[in-house]
């Protein structure tokens, strides 16, 4: 029986406090660092090699955090190579923090700086509206595919956005990952009219449909839910509110709905107890897909 709830994004305060115990629970950002410091340089070599500018996109680039590590990482490789960054982010408090994070931060000064406060559907209007010709060397979306209903035209859209040689890179959760299994038991019985579940082996089905190669880099992370198991815990009712993209979950979820889903949080197919701690498994992956030919 489905028991529509209100979705947690219609409270963008609570949503981004949602966000903030995600990022202090799990240990997503770390792998993503380290993936950017210690296999990035490397898959954007022959991108970047003989070129004394490159143009760079950020799709749901957040406070930023992630896209300073990674800028970082490609300068530390080739330090006279100059950038130019279009981020694309549609919460504006998100670029404010963003460019408060930039202004603190020394040695950006070989990067120009164009800011889009929109959804990745506005900025792709905007963007054919406009006719721009404008062609980039490296495109990320780290989860930013969760909050678009076509993804594959999405895809489409910023790979034809590539130069020669570009590399589109996407990271989504895999489709055995704990939290994948939340959504798909639980995403179409709290909003009937469609959830928004998504996993990486959707756009690697497209991309095989279409003979496009790519490469793939599983990152196992986890997020620490022991706190959701708490009664009266304000950070563990934030996380599960993140974890099922539902407002107020445990003050709105009825009773039976509450217990399956707490139930399955920590179930062995999708968490592994240790030390007194639940650790929830949200394994991702990367795939880099190249310009279309």
């Amino acid at each position: 029986m489905d028991c529509p709830l209100t979705s947690l994004y219609t409270d963008g305060q609570r949503y981004r406090k949602a966000y903030q115990v995600y990022l202090e629970h799990s240990n997503k950002v770390q792998h993503m660092q380290d993936f950017s410091k210690n296999l990035l340089p490397d898959i954007m070599f022959s991108t970047i090699k003989g070129k004394s500018q490159i143009n760079v996109m950020g799709v749901g680039s957040g406070s930023g955090e992630l896209d300073l590590e990674m800028l970082s990482a490609l300068h530390l490789k080739n330090p006279n190579v100059m950038v130019e960054n279009e981020v694309v982010e549609p919460v504006a408090q998100q670029i404010s923090k963003y460019k408060d994070l930039v202004s603190q931060t020394p040695g950006l000064d070989h990067i120009k700086w164009n800011w889009n406060n929109m959804t990745v559907q506005e900025f792709e209007k905007d963007w054919k509206e406009k006719e721009r010709t404008k062609k980039f060397d490296f495109i990320h979306m780290f989860e930013a595919l969760y909050y678009v209903k076509d993804r594959e035209a999405t895809v489409r859209f910023f790979q034809s956005l590539l130069n020669k040689n570009g590399k589109l890179m996407i990271s989504m959760m895999v489709g055995d990952s704990g939290w994948a299994k939340l959504d798909k038991t639980y995403s179409h019985r709290f909003f009937p009219s469609g959830g928004s579940y998504g996993i990486i082996d959707v756009v690697k089905q497209y991309l095989d449909s279409k003979g496009v190669s790519y490469q793939s880099y599983l990152l196992p992370s986890e997020i620490d839910i022991t706190e959701c198991f708490t009664e009266g815990n304000e950070e563990g009712e934030l996380l599960i509110d993140f974890l099922t993209e539902v407002l107020n979950f445990k003050k709105s979820a009825p009773p039976e709905v509450k217990a399956g889903v707490l139930d399955l949080l920590q179930h062995p197919d999708c968490s592994v107890k240790s030390n007194g701690k639940i650790m929830f498994n949200y394994h991702s992956e990367v795939v880099v897909v190249e310009q279309l030919s």
